[in-house]
């Protein structure tokens, strides 16, 4: 299989200098178990540390256009496909925000979305029938539920308390010890969360995710909420916004075919289930801590599901390793399986392929692979590895 690799070059003090294309065994083969190697660059430009691809249309065929978030120079590019291993730029790079880190398309091809760590913007940008983006809009901005201002939306949003008991009835004895103590008064506050509430904190886009029906989920780690969106005549519109517990700094978002939304926390280490009610307003129904075996200091990154959405895989940066959690009940509760070397150092990026599993490690400069053992879900030791630039998103190509 082919993966484009995004990376960090000189402006991001990194290695790579643009994007260039992964191999997993022969081109062809359907899996990505085989030896891996790194085939080159196939676009210089500036630290794309993020890749999304064009779904397809009339007038675009799927892949043919990439998009990259330039993080340091805080712009959208797109480029386009000439041959197996070449791409040009497509038109002039479009203004985002600062540190912009995420870029996701949508599935009918019409906007892609640009979410910003450095200033918190969410950034909408039409895309013409080459695919080319323009028309950079920025969306309401995120209220802080913890701030003075968030008091009373906070309130009316989620009972953590209540979510964290209904949890733990739920899961039983042999697993009520895995849920998140929101429910009880003793319990000590996620990292960062005493500095949130005596600071003014800012607002830090890291994602959004098309989900079914038109809805979009974008989230904030700055300000601990993931947000809901539809899509007008005059750009994103908010429909809500739900908040996750203080300091715990949601990132990255997995929605599952059980209608749950599942999201992991960079902060404090923790994965949180959102459930629509029958209106279509989201709340949060529980969590767990990723595992025991993670360390102070550690922040997660990545979130991917395996392909029968049974385990949820997430990274882990600082101990460098992934954490496997199964996916129980009706999808409304997690539970961790195991936490495993991940075989590179600062795992940023995974990718979930069949049985295996492949991590981009950035500050290691390679990408290896591990084989997912099909009983237990859990990964096993490095298979294959292969020197890689700065390596920080992993792109199938189609």
């Amino acid at each position: 299989m082919r993966f484009w690799l995004g990376g960090y070059t000189a402006d991001m003090d990194g290695s790579a200098s643009g994007f260039g294309m992964l191999l997993a065994g022969a081109a062809d083969d359907a899996s990505a178990g085989g030896a891996l190697a790194f085939a080159g660059e196939v676009a210089t430009t500036d630290s794309p540390s993020w890749l999304a691809a064009h779904r397809g249309s009339l007038t675009v065929a799927p892949g043919d256009v990439v998009y990259a978030a330039l993080e340091a120079r805080q712009q959208v590019q797109a480029f386009r496909r000439t041959g197996e291993t070449t791409f040009v730029p497509l038109g002039a790079p479009v203004a985002a925000g600062e540190a912009v880190c995420h870029v996701a398309v949508s599935p009918d091809g019409r906007f892609l979305i640009a979410s910003c760590w450095g200033d918190g913007r969410v950034v909408r940008m039409n895309l013409d029938a080459s695919g080319r983006p323009s028309s950079p809009a920025i969306a309401p901005a995120a209220t802080d539920p913890y701030g003075p201002d968030g008091a009373a939306e906070r309130a009316g949003d989620i009972d953590l308390a209540a979510a964290a008991r209904a949890l733990r009835e739920a899961a039983g004895e042999e697993y009520a010890h895995l849920v998140p103590d929101h429910d009880r008064e003793e319990a000590e506050p996620a990292p960062g969360a005493e500095d949130a509430a005596s600071e003014v904190r800012p607002s830090r886009a890291h994602q959004a995710a098309f989900l079914p029906g038109g809805l979009i989920a974008t989230t904030d780690l700055g300000y601990d909420v993931v947000r809901f969106w539809r899509d007008g005549a005059t750009g994103l519109r908010q429909v809500q916004q739900v908040a996750l517990p203080q300091g715990s700094g949601p990132r990255h978002m997995v929605w599952h075919p059980s209608g749950h939304l599942y999201v992991v926390t960079e902060f404090s280490c923790e994965l949180f289930v959102l459930v629509p009610a029958v209106d279509g307003t989201w709340s949060l129904v529980g969590g767990t801590p990723l595992g025991a075996g993670t360390l102070p200091g550690d922040s997660a990154a990545e979130l991917a599901a395996s392909r029968d959405g049974e385990f949820l895989y997430a990274g882990v940066r600082g101990s460098n390793t992934l954490a496997t959690l199964r996916v129980r009940g009706a999808g409304e509760y997690v539970e961790p399986v195991a936490l495993v070397d991940a075989g590179v150092d600062w795992p940023r990026h995974h990718v979930v392929v069949r049985d295996t599993l492949l991590v981009a490690g950035q500050l290691s400069n390679e990408v290896a692979s591990l084989t997912l053992d099909v009983r237990t879900g859990v990964p096993g030791r490095v298979r294959h590895r292969t020197e890689a630039p700065s390596p920080t998103c992993l792109l199938p190509v189609r």
